[in-house]
């Protein structure tokens, strides 16, 4: 059911030419109300593409009528051009449903460094403001997939109100939050504050925390739009539950979709300090090149994982390298700093899930982060993006 899954929204998809494939690629979603609460997060890259500024001024004041998403475009590094058509964009959108340009989210995703074809564009919001239909979640996440195999949707039911959401991504996932945009739609009954509030909590440990290849983005936006269609007034833990599952199922789709990935992997860092420690040696074992082609290669390599985890420094993660253990998917090939079970009894061919875990016998926080393998296909496939 996707976006419109929760009651109070329409969407649509519709190919505008965006694309030279002929697909998809202008996706619109409505908040037809009563309530029209919005907030979002964004990456945290330093270059940001024009939607990125203008949707930040927009989520400010905490209302949001609609959501506009292109692909075949990211509009980054297009200077006040590109400003302009984003600015553009929102005000052809609140025409349309007469609403104020300033309550409109942009989001684009493509190719860094070109301009937008506006006059397309345009006409493709205004084909998608024909189209909306409150069915229309599945067409509106096609209509925003770059390289993305499949579309990613999800549908949290609750008592008498649910979440709904779609995603994009399967490359240049890092934290910072992935290349990713995702729209979450809910028709309980809340203000900006709890809205805000549960989806930071939401993101930060679920999409947040996927990492396919180190690579941020310059265009991450999550953004949540709430109804009140339901009726149903929901306290902020309510809500953040739900939306952190809804969150947690689209991460786990975007690292099951990355660019040519062969297996997805799960490490978990146990016995540490803090949580943002075993975060900090999750990450490091996630981003090296070294571990990601081992585990293409179903090779259960624990020296090139705990050479990682001797990257974080003493500063941001304590441990006793003589006291390291390192399991993958439950056997034991590292014990104490050195050899543990015989890797040959690891099994890493017969699933896709691979799972790595790390003791540092420092404390008590734990935390996962999700990454996939690195394999000849996503290499083939980001020599030739531009192309």
């Amino acid at each position: 059911m996707s976006v419109t899954g929760p009651r109070g929204f329409r969407a649509a998809g519709v190919a505008a030419g965006l694309k030279s494939s002929g697909d998809p690629d202008v996706a619109l979603v409505v908040n037809d109300g009563p309530l029209a609460v919005g907030a979002a997060v964004f990456t945290r890259n330093r270059v940001v593409g024009a939607p990125v500024l203008w949707s930040r001024q927009v989520v400010s004041d905490g209302v949001v009528h609609a959501v506009v998403l292109n692909s075949g475009g990211a509009n980054v590094a297009t200077g006040p051009q590109g400003f302009a058509d984003t600015h553009r964009t929102a005000e052809h959108v609140a025409d349309l449903l007469d609403v104020s340009a300033g309550d409109v989210v942009v989001c684009s995703t493509g190719l860094i460094g070109e301009l937008l074809p506006r006059d397309l564009l345009l006409d493709g919001v205004s084909a998608a403001s024909r189209a909306l239909d409150p069915d229309g979640g599945g067409r509106a996440a096609r209509a925003i997939m770059t390289t993305d195999s499949v579309p990613k949707t999800v549908h949290v039911r609750r008592e008498g109100w649910s979440v709904g959401g779609m995603a994009k991504g399967a490359g240049m996932l890092a934290p910072g939050l992935a290349t990713m945009l995702c729209v979450l739609t809910t028709d309980a009954v809340t203000d900006h504050a709890d809205a805000d509030a549960a989806l930071r909590h939401a993101t930060r440990t679920t999409l947040d925390r996927v990492d396919s290849d180190g690579c941020m983005s310059t265009s991450d936006t999550v953004a949540v739009l709430a109804s009140g269609a339901s009726g149903v007034q929901v306290t902020r833990l309510e809500l953040q539950d739900a939306l952190t599952e809804a969150c947690a199922t689209l991460a786990r789709a975007l690292v099951a979709d990355a660019e040519g990935a062969s297996h997805d992997i799960a490490v978990t860092v146990v016995g540490a300090e803090t949580e943002d420690a075993a975060v900090a040696v999750a990450r490091a074992v996630t981003r090296s090149n070294l571990v990601k082609a081992a585990v293409f290669g179903n090779d259960p390599n624990w020296g090139r994982i705990i050479a990682q985890v001797g990257t974080v420094p003493e500063d941001v993660a304590a441990f006793d390298p003589a006291q390291l253990d390192v399991s993958v998917n439950g056997v034991q090939v590292c014990r104490a700093g050195g050899r543990g079970e015989p890797r040959e009894l690891v099994d890493m061919a017969a699933h896709r899930d691979v799972h790595i875990e790390v003791d540092l016998h420092a404390g008590d926080a734990s935390a996962t982060v999700w990454t996939n393998d690195l394999t000849h296909a996503y290499v083939h496939e980001n020599s030739a993006y531009s192309t």
